[in-house]
């Protein structure tokens, strides 16, 4: 049976991995560097640990890699130079011209290269998730095949490297974009007093992400691996000749929210965080 190597499982990944696990594919992950949140997660879905990312990517057939989004080449050109010649899924959140930078990297050492885009929470007995694949056409029917009858849900795409991430990137780049946004519109208003006009505003709407408050703090506690991403949405806005601006600047607020690291603030915090000092003084 195929087995299936996960670099590194967070909390996406280890969910990820865990449905292959639990419909019966043996799933190797690497503990060494890794917290302990990491290996309770590795655990808790399943996950067998091995003593090094070299026996990985020896046994393992399919390498599937869920990092943040700044890592996702230094991963794969650890993977590389292990000389893996396997199938390579990079899952991560990139531009297409990362993924092609990625694939040429991959292609060099033997490896099938698959380019993969997660939309959606961690997948659960509650929630499916959509994986997006695009790359050859033999390999995504292998990597789809992992998932079969289980909460994730591939969706091959026609046509090469790029085209799933570049799906991904073009959803990030409102989805994220439009949480902080609203946070900083709501910002702008609590500075002046009018905060409640403004969710009474939002609220008249059939939906607004001004009237979710409540997401703030949920965004700020994600902006350490959201900003990233938005660096990415960033690069494929100007690989396409449109503007980036709106992302890099989505980039920025999120940095103002990198010490809330998956510990999501209270909503007075998540709002101060937002004002840099000159505005304080």
């Amino acid at each position: 049976m195929t087995v299936l190597g996960v670099l590194h499982p967070g909390s996406m990944g280890a969910a990820v991995a865990g449905q292959a696990a639990f419909g019966g594919y043996e799933v190797l992950w690497c503990p060494t560097g890794r917290s302990e949140a990491t290996m309770r997660r590795a655990g808790q879905q399943g996950l067998k640990a091995v003593a090094s990312v070299g026996e990985l990517t020896a046994r393992a057939d399919i390498i599937l890699s869920i990092c943040p989004p700044a890592n996702a080449e230094q991963v794969a050109a650890e993977v590389a130079a292990c000389g893996f010649s396997g199938t390579y899924v990079d899952g991560n959140a990139v531009a297409p011209g990362t993924v092609e930078r990625i694939g040429g990297l991959m292609r060099r050492s033997g490896a099938v290269v698959v380019d993969g885009a997660i939309v959606g929470s961690p997948p659960s007995t509650s929630k499916n998730t959509r994986l997006y694949l695009s790359g050859p056409q033999d390999a995504l029917s292998v990597v789809a095949a992992l998932f079969a009858d289980s909460a994730v849900h591939p969706y091959p795409l026609a046509g090469g490297l790029g085209r799933a991430s570049a799906l991904k990137l073009a959803y990030s780049s409102y989805q994220k974009s439009s949480r902080v946004l609203a946070a900083v519109a709501y910002a702008l208003a609590a500075e002046h007093g009018v905060e409640g006009e403004l969710l009474d505003i939002a609220q008249q709407r059939t939906s607004s992400y001004l009237a979710e408050t409540d997401y703030f703090p949920k965004v700020a506690a994600r902006s350490w691996r959201w900003g990233p991403e938005m660096q990415e949405v960033a690069q494929a806005m100007r690989e396409a000749g449109l503007p980036s601006e709106l992302a890099e600047a989505s980039a920025t607020a999120m940095s103002r929210w990198t010490e809330f690291r998956d510990s999501p603030p209270s909503l007075s915090q998540a709002i101060a965080s937002l004002h840099n000092e000159s505005s304080e003084s």
